[in-house]
């Protein structure tokens, strides 16, 4: 087998081992505390526009009454227009975002936890040119550090309508305590979802996950297993990072989880139930290279994050 090949198997194997991560209705606004976890109980928290605190530069408009719970929201009028939106909070790292689809309510996270934001706003005018719309200043109080990574987003999108959420319910519905309901979503991924090589290879820039065609599917790539897994632990009010960066010189896209009794678990590769582990030699034995397991996983130094959604 050539390097590449191996590359892309590595890439393959390490999305299936890093999804660990980490009665139905829409949950109140007025959310100060993380919802308790329970068994086969789906909450989908809903962003809304709540219109008590809205910018408006024609064809934008961006609402931001509800940055306590870790979000605001933009949307586009008429059709044809395509507009860049780029978030820089307290970590100073700069997210950038794409709004195309006319008046569909689009939600954005304040992922880097209380603290000032920048939101710019740059409109597509031809080819690769924007023009600037808008900035805006807005400083964020969290009512808990949890609620940018249990909304669903662009990236982590689900609803309560959606299968992958159903999913999570009926897996979970015998499953006393998080960390079994993890391990039963973790299970069930890595049996059903194999990695599809050719999207791969041909992914475009830009691409957002559809969760429940990767469960249609039944494939897809590292981008496809984090933001399926993400979506179903936070329907089940366990929160879920998607992290995007690198692992190796591989771009790659993982999951943190938070787990009661552990805390946030970040950058584990191989999960039995009881604990997590960095070498797992499960990983060498099935792609056959030490070396690709070394540059891959190591100690865990080898992941380097880049945004997270």
């Amino acid at each position: 087998m050539k390097r590449s090949r191996l590359r892309q198997a590595a890439a393959a194997l390490l999305s299936l081992l890093i999804i660990l991560c980490g009665g139905c209705g829409k949950q109140s606004q007025e959310l100060s505390e993380k919802p308790d976890y329970k068994p086969g109980i789906t909450t989908v928290l809903t962003p809304e526009f709540g219109k008590a605190d809205t910018v408006e530069v024609d064809p934008l408009t961006l609402d931001f009454s509800y940055t306590d719970q870790g979000y605001f929201m933009g949307r586009l009028s008429g059709s044809e227009h395509k507009v860049n939106i780029q978030v820089i909070g307290p970590d100073q790292v700069e997210y950038k975002y794409f709004l195309e689809e006319a008046d569909t309510d689009t939600a954005f996270p304040f992922t880097a936890g209380s603290g000032p934001y920048t939101v710019l706003a740059f409109e597509n005018i031809g080819g690769d040119r924007y023009a600037s719309l808008l900035s805006y200043s807005v400083s964020v109080e969290l009512a808990n550090d949890f609620l940018p990574f249990l909304y669903p987003n662009q990236y982590v999108d689900f609803t309560q309508d959606s299968e992958a959420v159903r999913l999570a319910a009926e897996l979970s519905a015998d499953c006393e305590e998080d960390l079994d309901a993890l391990t039963a979503i973790y299970s069930y991924i890595t049996e059903h979802i194999s990695y599809d090589d050719e999207k791969a290879a041909t992914v475009e820039t830009g691409y957002l996950p559809d969760i429940d065609e990767t469960l249609d599917s039944g494939k897809g790539i590292c981008f496809d297993y984090a933001a399926l897994t993400a979506s179903m632990l936070r329907s089940l009010s366990i929160p879920a990072r998607l992290n995007i960066g690198y692992s190796g010189d591989i771009r790659h896209a993982w999951v943190d989880v938070y787990i009661e009794s552990v805390g946030w678990v970040r950058k584990a590769v191989q999960f039995n139930g009881n604990e997590w582990e960095m070498m797992d030699p499960t990983f060498a034995a099935a792609i056959g290279d030490d070396e690709l397991t070394n540059d891959y996983i190591g100690d865990g130094e080898n992941y380097s994050l880049q945004y997270i959604r």
